[in-house]
């Protein structure tokens, strides 16, 4: 995801490292909130798509109910789905702050473009997606 240059000695982190990492130093809390925000509320987000689109493309007759319950699903996948970019925006800020010219510097890894699109994409698709197709 970034890398990190100190006194020339250059470490390469990923967002599970640095879960990991936080971890095993007793950080618990932080750990969590990097690990639910940054790997599973996203890997969430793509499944809660696929069924919804898998879904929307499979109902003929459904009670109300269960059509609700859809609607629910899609409103938290949209609205949480945003709060994925915090990552991106970390890494943008460290780049920014942390240039410290041969001391210390930090560099975005090819990992951050990739999961910057994977969560662009993503709420993309949450804000395409057409909601009354659950209603047929």
């Amino acid at each position: 995801m970034m890398y990190t240059s100190s006194l020339g000695n250059s470490q390469g982190s990923t967002i599970l490292g640095g879960v990991i990492e936080l971890w095993e130093l007793g950080d618990y809390p932080v750990a969590l909130v990097i690990l639910f925000a940054s790997i599973m509320i996203p890997i969430a987000k793509m499944i809660s798509l696929s069924y919804l689109y898998w879904h929307a493309q499979r109902v003929h007759s459904m009670p109300v109910a269960e059509s609700y319950r859809f609607l629910k699903l899609y409103r938290i996948t949209e609205f949480i789905g945003r709060w994925s970019m915090i990552d991106i925006f970390v890494v943008a800020i460290l780049v920014a702050l942390v240039q410290i010219d041969g001391l210390m510097a930090i560099y975005p890894g090819p990992a951050a473009l990739y999961f910057a699109a994977v969560v662009i994409f993503t709420m993309l698709s949450a804000m395409t997606f057409d909601s009354r197709m659950m209603w047929r």
